[in-house]
């Protein structure tokens, strides 16, 4: 069996707001379960094999935090079939781009910030080859 991530466990402060973020980007992308208990609401949304687990709190202050300098999550990858189509439904659903970049012969990649200010990383790859895919030299 080769590894491979089963899904990522995210704190946000508006449910609703990041089911429609994730579905905007992935409309494939499903509830697989949902709940809540006395603390918090909670949602598993995605496929069949991974998901993303998200959980719903009250923030009582703001993290302050700069990303890619200090402890955290900087962003979050998911494979998509149009990146280009994903950056267009984020935006006509209000999310805001941070970088769209072309650069890779052989991918295509979009960063959206969600209503958290959770980043998201986007790829499409442009061949099968992985070879290719995972070449960093270029």
């Amino acid at each position: 069996m080769t590894s491979y991530v089963e899904h990522a466990n995210i704190t946000v402060s508006n449910l609703n707001s990041s089911i429609a973020f994730l579905q905007a980007a992935m409309p494939d992308f499903s509830i697989r379960g949902e709940g809540s208990n006395e603390e918090r609401a909670w949602c598993h949304i995605g496929t069949d094999t991974s998901y993303i687990a998200l959980q719903e709190v009250v923030i009582d202050k703001p993290v302050d935090r700069l990303p890619y300098y200090q402890l955290g999550v900087n962003h979050i990858g998911l494979v998509v079939e149009d990146v280009t189509r994903v950056a267009e439904n984020l935006k006509a659903a209000g999310f805001k781009e941070t970088i769209f970049d072309e650069s890779h012969p052989s991918r295509k990649r979009v960063y959206f910030c969600d209503s958290d200010d959770l980043e998201w990383e986007f790829i499409e790859y442009l061949t099968a080859d992985l070879t290719r895919r995972n070449d960093y030299a270029l």
